[in-house]
C-alpha cells in the first residue's frame, strides 16, 4: 500500500486511543504541503484564514469581475481503478449532491471563502465547478473521496471539504494563489526609480512656459542647436521632420527617429549626436547634453501621456528643456521635488496681437483671403469645401487621417501668395505640426467628440486649453500677417466662444503611466492561460500609484489584444502587435493587423511582392470620396508594415521597398485631395454623401447655443430642425444615419455596404424563415428610399 494511501487511512480513524496516531499522521501532511483532512483539517483552515484575514489588512479590493474562470476538466476512469471506492465504499451520487448543496448554503463557509478572496460572485462560480467536477469524475481523488464517505456516514463535518473546496476555487482563479506577488508587480509607485541612468546624473531642468507663438520652442531648439549632442521630442511626426530639417539646415548633423522611420544623416551609419524623434521613441539610457520635449501638457493625456511621463522621468541630459503651457508648470515642478532637482520657468508673451471679433462670419459669402474654418468631423470639411467652391473661391484642405506629405503640400499651397487658394478649411490637426499663414480663424462648430480617461466617448464643447492652441493659429509671427482674429461661423456661437476663451485653464493634476513589456511578462508567468486583453484589466485593477499619477487608458492595446487573441504567438512578439499604431475605425488597417499577425505566426516573411498583392496594387486615382478614404487605410497599412519592419526586421524585410510605394501613394492622395470638391459632387451624384441635408442640419443645429446641442447629442433621438418634425415610418432611421455620418462613425457608403450584406445574409437563410419572400421585399423597398441614405 503506498505511502499516502495509508497516511489516509491512518488520518481517519477516530480519537481516543488513536489519537497519537492520528496527531503524528497529520504532522506528516502538514511536512509533505497536503490538505488536512477531518475536524483537524477544519481548525487548521479557520485558523490559517484569520491570520491571513488579519494580514491582509491595506490593499484595495480587487473588482473581481474582471476574473475569468479557466476550465477544471472531471476526471475520467483512472488506469489505477477507483482507490478511493476500494478504501471505503463507492459514493451515493445523490447523497454527495445533497452534501455540497448543504455546504455552499452554510453562512460559516461564505464567510470564510470571503476571507480567502472569495466574494459571492466567486464563491457561486467556484462551487458551480467544484460541485459538476465532483459530480462528473469517474473517481475521485482519494482525499476527497474518502472526506465525502466520512460525512455521508457522519464520522466527518461538511465544513471539512473546505479546504478541497478552496484548492479546486484556486485552480479555476489562480489570481487567488498569487494576489501578493501580482501586487507587487503591478506597483507603480515611485516611478522616477524606474530611470537609474536619470537618476544618477544631476539635470537642470527649464520650463519654457507661454501660449502659442510665444518663441518658446524656438528658445528651447537653438539651446539644442548649440549644445554638442542633444534631442527632440516632439507629439507628431510632422514636427520631428521639421526639426531635423531645421538641424541639419543649420549645419547640425541631425538623425530622424519615428516609429516608422529612421534616418541616418552620416555617410557611414553612424548615429550623429543630434537626434529628433517622436516622444515615444526617445532613448532614456543615451546620454546627451541638452534634451527638449515638446508640448509638455500633453503628459495628460489619457492614452499617449505615460511617454511625457518617461522622458520627463528618464531622459540623461544635463539640460532639460520643457516647452508647454502654464497649466503644467506646478505638476512637472512636483515630480522633480521628488527626483531632488529644481525646475527654472521662462515665461514668454505671444509675439503678435490677437483678438476675438464681435461679430461672426454668418455666411460664406463673407470669407476673405487668409480665412481657416476650423471644422470637427469630415462632413462637415466636405459639405464647406463644396459650399466654398461653389462660390468660385478655392480652398486647401488638412485632417487627420491625411498622409503627412499631402498636410504639408496642402499647406504649402495655402501659404503660396501666388497660388489662387486663399481658404483653408481644416480640422483641430491644425493645431501642431504645420506653419500655416492664417489671418482669421472661424469655428464652424464648438463640439468636438472626445475620448475621457476611461475610454467613453463624450461630446461636449471644446476645451479652453483646445481653443486657445487652434485660435493661436492665426497671425503667427512668421507668417504675412501681423494680428490675428478669431470668430465662430454662427451668431449664437460667439459669445460662448469668448467665454471659453477667457476661463481659466485649470492645472494638470497627474500625469500618465503604462504597463512594461516586462511587468506583463511577470504576469503572464503567474497567469500563464489568462488572455493578453485579460491580463491588462487584471493589472490596471491590481495597479497602485502616487497622487501625481494615473494609469493610462489603454482601450486600444486591448482592442489589438482581442483582434489576435486566436492566433497562436509568444507573449513578447504579441505584446509588440497590440502596441502598433492603429485607427481601429478603419476596418481594412485592423484586417491587415490580423492578417500581418497571422503571417508572422506561420514563420512567412512579408515581402514587397505579397503585400503589393494584398493591397491590389498598382491603386487607381480616386473617383470619389469613399475611394480617397480607402487610400488613405491603404497608407495606413504601409504605415504598419513600416512600423513592424523596425521590430521585426527578418519577418518585414523590405522596408526600403515599401517606403518607395508609400511615397508613390502619397502622390495620389495629393492629387486626390486637390480635386476634392470634384470627389464630392460625384460622390453626390451617385448618392455616396448627402451633403444638402447634412448642411441643413449642421445650420439648424449652430442656430442654437453649444451647451443645447451637447444636450441635444446626448439625450434626444433626433439633430436640428427635424426634432420638430412629426415622426414618419422612417424618421428614426433618417436620424441614425445622419447622426453617425455627422459625427464621422460611418460614411454612406459604409452603410449602404452593410445593406447589401445584410439582404444577401436574408436571401441565403430566407428558406428557414416564413414567407421570407415578402419580408425581404419588403425589407429592401424600405432600404432603397433615398432619404434612408
Amino acid at each position: 500500500m503506498s505511502f499516502p494511501r495509508c497516511v489516509l487511512l491512518w488520518a481517519r480513524l477516530p480519537a481516543g486511543r488513536w489519537a497519537g496516531h492520528r496527531a503524528a499522521v497529520c504532522s506528516v501532511l502538514r511536512a509533505r504541503g497536503e490538505p488536512l483532512p477531518g475536524a483537524l483539517g477544519r481548525v487548521s483552515t479557520v485558523a490559517s484564514a484569520s491570520s491571513s484575514s488579519s494580514a491582509s489588512g491595506g490593499p484595495k479590493a480587487p473588482n473581481t469581475s474582471l476574473f475569468v474562470p479557466l476550465t477544471v476538466k472531471p476526471q475520467g476512469p483512472s488506469a489505477d481503478g477507483d482507490v478511493g471506492a476500494e478504501l471505503t465504499r463507492p459514493l451515493d451520487k445523490n447523497e454527495v449532491k445533497k452534501i455540497l448543496d448543504k455546504f455552499y448554503k452554510r453562512k460559516e463557509i461564505q464567510k470564510l471563502g470571503a476571507d480567502y478572496g472569495l466574494d459571492a460572485r466567486l464563491f457561486h462560480q467556484a462551487f458551480v465547478s467544484f460541485r459538476n467536477y465532483i459530480m462528473q469524475s469517474h473517481s475521485l481523488d482519494v482525499d476527497i473521496h474518502i472526506i465525502l464517505n466520512d460525512i455521508c456516514f457522519s464520522a466527518a463535518h461538511v465544513d471539512d471539504l473546505f479546504p478541497f473546496f478552496l484548492r479546486h476555487a484556486k485552480q479555476i482563479f489562480p489570481v487567488l494563489e498569487c494576489k501578493d506577488d501580482l501586487r507587487k508587480i503591478s506597483d507603480l509607485r515611485i516611478p522616477p526609480n524606474w530611470y537609474p541612468e536619470a537618476r544618477a546624473i544631476r539635470r537642470k531642468i527649464i520650463f519654457h512656459s507661454g501660449p502659442t507663438n510665444s518663441g518658446k520652442t524656438y528658445h528651447a531648439i537653438q539651446q539644442y542647436l548649440s549644445a554638442k549632442s542633444g534631442v527632440y521630442c516632439g507629439p507628431l511626426k510632422l514636427l520631428a521632420h521639421e526639426i531635423f530639417e531645421k538641424s541639419n539646415a543649420a549645419g547640425v548633423p541631425c538623425d530622424l527617429v519615428t516609429g516608422e522611420e529612421r534616418v541616418t544623416i552620416e555617410p557611414d551609419g553612424k548615429q550623429a549626436a543630434h537626434v529628433a524623434c517622436t516622444v515615444e521613441m526617445c532613448s532614456v539610457t543615451t546620454p546627451y547634453e541638452v534634451a527638449v520635449i515638446d508640448e509638455i501638457q500633453m503628459i495628460k493625456d489619457p492614452a499617449r501621456g505615460w511617454a511625457w511621463t518617461r522622458a520627463l522621468l528618464g531622459l540623461c541630459a544635463e539640460e532639460v528643456h520643457l516647452c508647454g503651457e502654464s497649466a503644467a508648470i506646478d505638476l512637472v515642478t512636483e515630480l522633480m521635488y521628488t527626483t531632488g532637482e529644481e525646475v527654472e520657468v521662462r515665461k514668454y508673451k505671444r509675439l503678435t496681437p490677437i483678438s476675438v471679433l464681435d461679430h461672426a462670419l454668418e455666411s460664406l459669402d463673407n470669407l476673405r483671403p487668409g480665412d481657416c474654418i476650423v471644422c470637427f468631423s469630415k462632413n462637415d470639411i466636405y459639405s464647406v469645401s463644396r459650399q466654398i467652391e461653389i462660390r468660385g473661391l478655392e480652398s486647401a484642405v488638412i485632417y487627420g487621417s491625411l498622409p503627412p506629405g499631402t498636410k504639408l503640400a496642402q499647406a504649402k499651397k495655402f501659404n503660396d501668395p501666388e497660388d489662387p487658394c486663399k481658404i483653408l478649411v481644416a480640422t483641430d490637426a491644425i493645431g501642431m505640426g504645420l506653419n500655416l499663414s492664417i489671418r482669421r480663424i472661424i469655428f464652424y462648430s464648438l463640439i468636438k467628440p472626445t475620448v475621457n480617461e476611461k475610454g467613453e466617448k463624450e461630446i461636449e464643447p471644446i476645451t479652453t486649453s483646445q481653443a486657445l492652441q487652434i485660435a493661436g493659429r492665426a497671425g503667427r509671427f512668421s507668417s504675412k500677417y501681423k494680428e490675428g482674429e478669431v470668430t465662430t461661423m454662427n451668431r449664437e456661437d460667439l459669445s460662448l466662444l469668448k467665454e471659453i476663451l477667457n476661463r481659466h485653464v485649470e492645472p494638470i493634476k497627474a500625469a500618465g503611466l503604462h504597463p512594461t513589456a516586462e511587468q506583463i511578462e511577470m504576469f503572464a508567468y503567474h497567469l500563464p492561460d489568462t488572455t493578453l486583453s485579460n491580463l491588462i484589466d487584471i493589472f490596471v485593477d491590481f495597479s497602485q500609484v502616487d497622487g501625481q499619477y494615473f494609469v493610462c487608458n489603454m482601450d486600444d492595446f486591448k482592442f489589438s489584444a482581442e483582434l489576435i487573441q486566436h492566433i497562436p504567438l509568444s507573449l513578447r512578439v504579441r505584446y509588440v502587435f497590440c502596441t502598433a499604431p492603429i485607427n481601429k475605425k478603419q476596418p481594412f488597417v485592423c484586417s491587415s493587423l490580423l492578417q500581418f499577425a497571422r503571417q508572422y505566426s506561420r514563420n512567412e516573411p512579408l515581402t514587397f511582392s505579397w503585400l503589393r498583392r494584398y493591397i491590389k496594387w498598382p491603386i487607381l486615382p480616386p473617383k470619389n470620396i469613399k475611394d480617397l478614404m480607402d487610400l488613405e487605410a491603404v497608407h495606413d497599412v504601409l504605415d504598419l508594415y513600416l512600423w513592424l519592419s523596425y521590430r521585426f526586421i527578418d519577418m518585414f524585410p523590405d522596408a526600403s521597398l515599401i517606403r518607395d510605394l508609400q511615397k508613390e501613394l502619397d502622390g495620389i492622395i495629393q492629387d486626390g485631395v486637390h480635386n476634392i470638391t470634384k470627389l464630392i459632387k460625384i460622390s453626390e451624384a451617385h448618392k455616396l454623401l448627402n451633403l444638402e441635408s447634412l448642411s441643413a442640419e449642421n445650420q439648424s443645429r449652430l442656430s442654437g447655443t453649444v451647451k443645447g446641442q451637447a444636450r441635444r447629442v446626448r439625450g434626444t433621438k433626433t439633430l436640428g430642425s427635424k426634432a420638430a418634425e412629426p415622426p414618419s415610418p422612417n424618421a428614426g432611421e433618417k436620424s441614425l444615419a445622419s447622426r453617425l455620418v455627422q459625427q464621422g462613425l460611418l460614411t454612406a457608403d459604409v452603410l449602404k455596404q452593410l445593406e447589401k450584406e445584410w439582404l444577401t445574409q436574408q436571401m441565403e437563410h430566407g428558406k428557414d424563415r416564413t414567407e421570407p419572400g415578402t419580408h425581404s421585399k419588403g425589407t429592401r423597398r424600405k432600404k432603397k428610399e433615398p432619404d434612408s441614405d
